[in-house]
């Protein structure tokens, strides 16, 4: 009979320690995501993990309750230098390290299988434990939030690419990285700087010279100036020049040529870029410096190619001369 008492003592101490170290090594965030997307072990476990400091006071108080048990037990049973090795030795091993190591791996299954006994023991520590709960929770407020860097995040995303544990692919490690640095990248790291882009004066007439050039450029979108390169006055759309008369100048066009454009500084970050471009619908932005001095231009594609961390390219590009189309 004592030796039945001993071995339910120990089991009782070992999974007092277990279910501390894992339950409340589980993240109430991460529960609260996993039930929200029907992790069942998570909805079982989350409304008793987020009582934190009642959890922790209760399992405590258990875990030394049961601990000072069996050493007075065993010191009934034994010598008082026996039954000291015995109850330090079956507490540390059996009480301790193998549930702690075993539990800590399993926290989420574990924690939900045996959420009847948590339950059990938060009810008959509850007098005790809720004033010291309160208190816990007055002085030291709710558990603090886990939030990463950007760095973090990044190299969560690559640890799980890593492991064969993770469904997550290298496409995807490669899209989050490039969503998670190119907010941070300016307008002039990205942009096609003037002396690159291809632009016709306002008063370029449609003929063939102007057709072949254009289709040689192979953009889809054209800056417009007026006398001077640097003097933007619109946006050509290529892909309506197919409804317009030959011979007429660019100006004359009346579908193809659009006066209202979008301007960015070259000092401006991507993400209030991409923001005007979609809230403007406009795929191109002409680029000017901090002395408006026209520098360059910006495209949609641009930036998607940065969030990608890839570049786009289609049947017109010069792979050759790394051109892509605007």
């Amino acid at each position: 009979m004592e030796y039945l008492i001993s071995l339910v003592l120990v089991l009782l101490s070992g999974l007092f320690s277990g279910l501390t170290l894992g339950l409340l090594s589980l993240d109430t965030q991460s529960l609260a995501r996993r039930a929200k997307h029907g992790d069942k072990y998570a909805e079982i476990i989350y409304p008793v993990r987020r009582n934190g400091n009642l959890l922790l006071t209760t399992l405590l108080l258990g875990n030394v309750a049961v601990n000072t048990t069996l050493s007075i037990f065993l010191g009934s049973i034994a010598s008082g230098l026996v039954a000291g090795i015995t109850a330090t030795a079956l507490i540390v091993i059996f009480g301790e390290i193998i549930p702690q190591a075993v539990i800590s791996r399993y926290a989420l299954w574990f924690g939900a299988k045996t959420i009847w006994f948590t339950k059990i023991a938060i009810v008959l520590a509850y007098p005790i434990a809720w004033p010291f709960s309160l208190i816990l929770n007055y002085f030291l407020g709710s558990e603090l939030p886990t939030t990463y860097s950007k760095t973090e995040l990044m190299e969560i995303i690559s640890e799980h690419e890593d492991s064969e544990h993770s469904p997550i692919d290298a496409d995807e490690e490669r899209i989050v990285h490039g969503a998670l640095q190119f907010s941070h990248m300016r307008v002039r790291e990205v942009m096609t700087p003037v002396d690159k882009v291809v632009s016709f004066d306002q008063n370029q007439r449609l003929n063939d010279e102007f057709y072949n050039k254009v289709v040689d450029c192979g953009f889809s979108r054209l800056p417009v100036y007026s006398g001077n390169p640097t003097n933007i006055t619109g946006i050509l759309y290529v892909k309506d020049l197919i409804v317009e008369d030959e011979n007429i100048t660019i100006a004359q066009t009346e579908e193809a040529f659009d006066k209202k454009f979008l301007t960015v500084k070259s000092s401006n970050l991507l993400d209030s870029v991409l923001t005007k471009m979609l809230r403007t619908r406009q795929h191109i932005a002409i680029v000017r410096d901090s002395d408006k001095h026209y520098v360059g231009v910006i495209s949609l594609e641009d930036i998607i190619e940065e969030i990608i961390q890839q570049e786009i390219v289609d049947e017109d590009d010069d792979l050759e001369e790394g051109n892509v189309n605007t």
